[in-house]
């Protein structure tokens, strides 16, 4: 496999980190600041398990660390490109959402 193919599938493996709307949720939830488990099950509405498991694809994937603190075990994001790019694709979604609500049909139009 020749260079620019490997960094092309690191790259899809980095965005296909993206492709699930609970991980999605899950930054969104630590992007501000460092949270214990249990908070983030309570702000995203879904079971310990499932969040659980959805943070440890991100521990391994580099984008969040944890910490324990007594019983308590925190994360918090350590990619900060990672969440810009979750925000930047936000943005242009809710833009063009927006817009298409509105009958405009590119974000120069709603600028």
């Amino acid at each position: 496999m020749d260079e620019t193919a490997r960094v092309f599938e690191q790259v899809a493996h980095y965005f296909s980190l993206l492709a699930d709307p609970t991980r999605l949720r899950i930054l969104s939830c630590l992007c501000a600041e460092e949270r214990p488990v249990h908070e983030v099950v309570e702000q995203i509405g879904l079971t310990q398990a499932n969040v659980s498991r959805h943070l440890n694809i991100l521990y391994r994937a580099g984008v969040v660390d944890r910490r324990r603190d007594g019983n308590s075990v925190l994360y918090r994001v350590v990619d900060p490109n990672f969440v810009d790019i979750c925000r930047t694709v936000s943005i242009t979604v809710a833009s063009r959402d927006i817009g298409e609500q509105f009958g405009l049909t590119t974000l120069d139009d709603i600028n």
